[in-house]
């Protein structure tokens, strides 16, 4: 290991004895791991430790295997890009009042206008502040299916035209998974494990049941000191929800950078910019994408997540945490030690 790295990872081993960071760091460039670095307790009740295979809450970063799944379907010729949601679900299974015009294509890109069912935006009306919040007077272990979700924003006013401008959509991607169900016919946790994860070789990740006992999960502890267990959906869906390890992410974010997962064409659409987000960011499908990197991260009551591949260095940078207010510092080591 170089001093640049020994420096971040004695950094983090700092910012985890100061209870400031529980989670992991991995950065590898090609075949070759740079950093890999896990602190803190992945339950602190057995004062269970962190270790490399440890499985973490990704949160949102579980969107690019949603993409991801709905891209296999393209290619399996079962569904189309351009093709309009009211034309695949049934009234029953989406919003009334979902746009005629709204289409997979602007589900994927965030830019369908659809209101959502936690919308992230201040200046609206819907804004949720408090994810967990959500989950106070309908309980959390109800949320089992893509459908129980629909209740939550089927009546909720567009904020924006299809396809007029970019704005991050949960419910979006709720709606996905409620797609990629209607036209294969299975279960969504079922079509993104057998065309996704297991495709990536993302051998350690799935859709764990939040009161099933899986073995090496990270808790997701808030900062009261509780675990977020009553704070999140009690298994994924089409907006988050996955769990996997570092190893797992660095399998996915290289089988979407090369290709290998998805074949030339069906990655090309995945990367390719498609709508303006702010301050040199577009995004593809369901991937943030800015000169010379693809990313996605997460966030939820209790967790926060990031992974980032860098294109012309072939480096995969990936911060899990299984507590809030950790991400950001350990990311901000990262980037000054490749910078050097």
């Amino acid at each position: 290991m170089s001093e640049a790295w020994a420096r971040v990872e004695r950094e983090l081993a700092t910012h985890t004895a100061d209870d400031r960071f529980s989670g992991t760091v991995l950065v590898t460039r090609g075949d070759e791991t740079l950093l890999e670095y896990a602190g803190g307790l992945a339950e602190r009740g057995n004062r269970r430790p962190i270790g490399p295979g440890t499985r973490f809450a990704l949160a949102s970063l579980s969107k690019p295997f949603t993409a991801a799944a709905v891209l296999t379907c393209v290619g399996r010729g079962e569904l189309g890009v351009h093709d309009r949601v009211v034309d695949v679900l049934p009234p029953e299974r989406r919003p009334r009042t979902l746009d005629t015009a709204v289409t997979v294509h602007h589900l994927l890109t965030h830019t369908s206008g659809i209101g959502d069912y936690a919308e992230e935006d201040e200046d609206l009306a819907g804004y949720v502040d408090d994810y967990g919040a959500l989950w106070r007077d309908l309980p959390s272990y109800r949320m089992e299916r893509t459908d129980h979700f629909l209740p939550l924003y089927a009546d909720a006013a567009p904020v924006a035209a299809p396809g007029a401008e970019f704005h991050y959509s949960n419910a979006g991607y709720v709606l996905l998974g409620a797609v990629l169900e209607e036209v294969t016919g299975r279960e969504f946790v079922d079509v993104v494990g057998e065309r996704v994860l297991g495709p990536a070789g993302m051998s350690g990740a799935g859709y764990f049941r939040l009161d099933d006992p899986v073995p090496d999960l990270a808790v997701g502890y808030l900062p009261s000191g509780r675990t977020n267990v009553f704070s999140t959906p009690v298994v994924g869906g089409g907006d988050g929800g996955a769990f996997a390890t570092a190893r797992d992410l660095d399998r996915f974010f290289r089988s979407i950078a090369t290709g290998s997962l998805l074949g030339d064409e069906l990655t090309r659409l995945m990367r390719t910019s498609h709508a303006v987000i702010e301050d040199g960011w577009t995004i593809g499908y369901s991937l943030f994408l800015s000169a010379g990197a693809f990313s996605h991260g997460g966030g939820d009551p209790g967790v926060e997540t990031g992974a980032r591949y860098l294109v012309g260095q072939d480096v995969v940078i990936v911060v899990l945490c299984n507590r809030e207010d950790g991400l950001d510092p350990a990311w901000d080591l990262v980037e000054d030690a490749l910078a050097r």
